[in-house]
């Protein structure tokens, strides 16, 4: 009798699926998803993420580029060249009181945020600003171009005589 009951269970269960074989699927499904997962999420940790800021050395270009009397925003580096001249400086567009962005002016510079001003050497003439703009050291590359680097502050008067 119990044979026949088997054979009776067995005939039935051919044409559907158990729940042992669907529990059995659906967790092989879900252990191979999750390493999966974890295999990719592990790749994607390895990958530095390191974002990296402006260069403080970089080329603005050749001194026929700036003639005499010109004072050139250089937005994308945040300084100001100058050429009086045969003299080139490099005077740093970055207010000194809370790092806002000054913009050249007939007088100097004035901060739009805050109400600060400089004259055209980047002394403080009013406002917030606790000190002068800072002076970068502008050298002459060998392939005859300016080169200013931001990380070398000089004194302000401080020319490259080009």
């Amino acid at each position: 009798m119990a044979k026949k009951a088997n054979e009776t269970i067995e005939q039935t269960t051919e044409g559907q699926i158990t729940r042992r074989r669907l529990l059995t699927w659906l967790s092989s499904f879900g252990l191979f998803g999750s390493a999966a997962v974890s295999i990719v999420s592990n790749l994607v940790f390895i990958k530095p993420r390191a974002t990296y800021g402006q260069p403080n050395r970089f080329n603005i270009g050749k001194p026929e580029g700036f003639p005499s009397g010109t004072r050139i925003t250089l937005d994308q580096h945040n300084v100001c060249v100058v050429r009086e001249g045969d003299k080139v400086c490099a005077i740093s567009t970055v207010c000194t009181h809370l790092g806002c962005i000054v913009s050249a002016s007939e007088t100097g510079f004035a901060c739009p945020c805050h109400g600060s001003r400089y004259d055209q050497d980047g002394t403080v003439t009013g406002g917030p600003a606790p000190k002068a703009l800072p002076w970068y050291r502008v050298t002459l590359a060998p392939n005859g171009e300016l080169e200013v680097d931001k990380s070398e502050e000089v004194p302000a008067g401080t020319y490259l005589n080009a």
